[in-house]
């Protein structure tokens, strides 16, 4: 049935009037309006859903129940109809629905941070602090990442307080998240043992400012105060590193043999296009290489790779790497070809060394790593340890490619209680974030 011209003339100036009061600040007149709007068109999403909100507001939840499914009803695909279905059930205790709803909004439109917010309520309410935390907290990151609940005013004054109290609920949800994780190791080795361990949560979680002893030092993810703090490690630091440098010619040899069949190497940066890598890779003479040969990476071995080189991979075995899972070791022959630069970045955490055992190295004085500003220069044969939260570069200037052993190792600074504990917490930290779906930690 279609509308008169008249009609159709009469409802387009009722909903001028509405939206002229709603514009202007007058809520009951704009109702009224948009009331009548919906007696004369039962399928008018807009004034639906302004008598959902004014009953939202005047806490008739049921009554906001069913307007917003008459809307979800006209838009079944609809993320924000699903928003405010999920709102309004909420508001009427009917929990559980509201959770399958606010779900099906999330699934539909991942980005909808506003019903992220609105599912932590109802998990929170639920009794489901961990579902709760894991919902708030990708609320606060994707509205973020848009430019909101930056501060006062780039939040919604309704939302502010809802806003402020997923803040807090994340900083106390997620600091007993990962105390939790060191409380076993807490009461095997003593508080005492483990006092830096919680300053370095505590920085992490942003509850205190972290307080470098060098400025040139800048983790990227994970800063561990109280270490002494040098760009480079006195290889003495590292008992093992004599017997490990013995092996530099039967390392070499395996190398060589994998280097030859140019097989099982790959960019070390990942598959890339050329203009992705400026700002990481750069030389003059022709295309930047920086390739590897993984026996692991972010923990995980590389099968194929071990089997081809069985003796390095039972010496790399025998050492007291740090050994984190889904993160350390991160073990490779590290290849730079001839005129290619690695420029200048940051490690993710003061808690690792990164050792480099040089394997081939063209010309004198042509390779070197340069740390918060020293220069080391590559020596076949003897290895060297740096902290990669100064920021570093490398370089080969030779006219042949470069090829280290470069492989993770614990700060020899930490105590055994200590690695103990930051094995267990780096784990859990990945965890979370992959259960938030944030980046990986990444070199």
């Amino acid at each position: 049935m279609t509308q008169s011209p008249a009609s159709a003339a009469s409802l387009a100036d009722t909903l001028a009037l509405a939206r002229r009061a709603r514009e202007q600040g007058r809520p009951q007149e704009a109702a009224a309006a948009y009331a009548r709007i919906a007696d004369a068109d039962p399928a008018h999403v807009e004034a639906l859903s302004f008598l959902g909100m004014r009953a939202l507001a005047e806490n008739r939840a049921e009554q906001a129940v069913a307007l917003y499914e008459r809307v979800h009803a006209l838009l079944p695909d609809d993320a924000s109809a699903l928003l405010q279905l999920g709102t309004a059930l909420a508001a009427a205790d009917r929990l559980e629905e509201a959770q399958r709803v606010l779900q099906d909004a999330i699934a539909r439109t991942p980005e909808l941070f506003v019903a992220r917010l609105r599912l932590g309520q109802v998990l929170e309410r639920r009794g489901d602090a961990h579902g709760a935390l894991v919902q708030y907290y990708r609320a606060i990151i994707d509205a973020q990442n848009q430019g909101r609940w930056l501060n006062d005013a780039t939040t919604h004054p309704n939302a502010r307080a809802a806003v402020q109290r997923a803040m807090t609920f994340v900083d106390v949800e997620r600091l007993r998240l990962f105390d939790d994780v060191i409380a076993p190791i807490r009461e095997r080795y003593g508080r005492d043992e483990l006092g830096r361990v919680e300053r370095c949560l505590s920085v992490y979680l942003h509850l205190e400012p972290p307080e470098y002893a060098d400025p040139r030092q800048q983790p990227k993810f994970l800063y561990f105060p109280g270490l002494p703090t040098h760009p480079f490690f006195p290889t003495e630091l590292f008992p093992w590193v004599e017997a490990f440098e013995a092996e530099t010619a039967a390392i070499r040899t395996e190398m060589l043999a994998a280097l030859a069949t140019d097989s099982g190497f790959e960019p070390f940066l990942g598959h890339h296009k050329p203009e992705d890598l400026r700002g990481l890779l750069h030389n003059e003479r022709g295309a930047p290489a920086w390739n590897a040969f993984f026996f692991y990476r972010h923990g995980q071995p590389f099968e194929e790779n071990r089997q081809r080189c069985p003796h390095t991979a039972a010496v790399l075995d025998s050492l007291p790497l740090a050994r984190i899972r889904d993160h350390a070791p991160e073990i490779c022959f590290s290849v730079l070809t001839a005129g290619s630069h690695i420029l200048p970045h940051r490690g993710v955490t003061n808690t690792r060394a990164v050792v480099h055992l040089p394997l081939v190295v063209p010309g004198s004085n042509q390779c070197a790593l340069v740390a918060g500003g020293e220069p080391h220069y590559w020596q076949e044969g003897r290895a060297m340890a740096f902290d990669d939260t100064f920021e570093h570069e490398a370089w080969n200037r030779g006219d042949s490619t470069r090829v280290i052993v470069l492989m993770d190792a614990w700060n020899p600074y930490l105590t055994e209680a200590e690695r103990t504990a930051l094995t267990e917490l780096i784990a859990a930290i990945g965890d979370f974030n992959r259960e938030t779906e944030q980046p990986p930690l990444t070199e």
